[in-house]
């Protein structure tokens, strides 16, 4: 086991690790208070083969995920082999409880050990976020598409996100804005400035063909979860469409990233819960299905790193 990993055994682990309990923790707290026999009727009655479809578009998120990773790993010049670089990868899901998902950011520690350095990891990172986001939003329009009186703020949002994805993958424009941040004050330029500089440093993962064909794979990957939600509604009775089953499931995720809460607790279940009462599904049916659709995605993406994180300590990184 080498020294890095070893020191995986200190407090920062400790740490980390109560972290996700106390998250964990909350969760059940909620689910309980919210009334886990309803939870529990909804697994009666989604049944086992039902609970493994839905764990099964989950790893396909994962998947797909992990394979637009190693793009961005490669196109920053490391080649990590598949095996060592998945359970890497995995491992950081143990961490996606932490706030705005940050901890996910420890996969540079163990990418170290691969001769990966972190301004390389940070700006894949980045990179991943960016993509999920445009992603989530996308998901999110394709939603609001079935009705009429929003087709203006899809078309609205499209151009945006077409406006932001050529920004960031032109040089000039990066270039403009890190100067005209750096010689700006005050904590939001600050900031600013240093998101313009990790784009800058990221900018091999943000040519036109990239981002298309990452945008794709994210699309693809979010949707895989946003149609296990419509299964789960369709299972439970709900009388709700496809589309706004995707739109109810992006925004609840954009909530929850856009809060900052440790993995969008309590944000994101907050939105799905109300959208879904506010369609007609009765209050216990609608905590039953988000409560469901939580454990099958964020909690089973927690498990699966946890796993991941124990085989890494273990010194199986190889």
């Amino acid at each position: 086991m080498n020294t890095t990993i070893a020191q995986l055994d200190g407090w920062r682990l400790k740490a980390l690790i109560l972290s996700i309990i106390a998250a964990a923790g909350g969760y059940l707290a909620f689910s309980l208070w919210a009334g886990w026999q309803d939870v529990i009727d909804a697994f009666v009655h989604i049944g086992l083969l039902g609970t493994l479809i839905t764990l099964l578009l989950s790893l396909v998120n994962y998947g797909l995920r992990f394979i637009r990773w190693q793009i961005y790993l490669g196109k920053l010049g490391h080649r990590v082999a598949w095996l060592p670089s998945l359970r890497i990868y995995l491992s950081g899901f143990a961490l996606t409880t932490t706030p705005g998902k940050a901890g996910e950011a420890f996969r540079g520690v163990l990418l170290k050990q691969r001769n990966v350095p972190f301004p390389a990891t940070f700006a894949a990172l980045i990179s991943e976020r960016l993509s999920d986001l445009v992603a989530i939003v996308l998901l999110t329009l394709v939603g609001l598409s079935e009705y009429p009186q929003a087709r203006g703020m899809v078309l609205v949002g499209v151009i945006g996100i077409a406006v932001i994805l050529i920004c960031i993958s032109s040089r000039t424009v990066l270039s403009y804005a890190h100067q005209w941040t750096s010689v700006r004050t005050g904590k939001l330029f600050k900031l600013l400035n240093q998101l313009t500089h990790l784009l800058r440093e990221a900018r091999r993962c943000h040519t036109p063909s990239l981002l298309l064909l990452a945008t794709l794979i994210s699309v693809v990957s979010w949707g895989a979860e946003a149609v296990a939600f419509y299964l789960v509604l369709e299972w439970l009775g709900a009388d709700i469409s496809f589309s706004f089953a995707i739109f109810v499931y992006a925004i609840s995720m954009l909530a929850g990233a856009l809060s900052f809460l440790p993995g969008g607790l309590g944000g994101a279940e907050a939105i799905m819960i109300s959208l879904l009462v506010l369609k007609g599904m009765t209050m216990p049916a609608a905590i039953a299905a988000t409560v469901f659709i939580r454990l099958a995605t964020l909690w089973f993406a927690v498990l699966i790193g946890l796993l991941a994180l124990y085989k890494s300590r273990k010194g199986e990184i190889v």
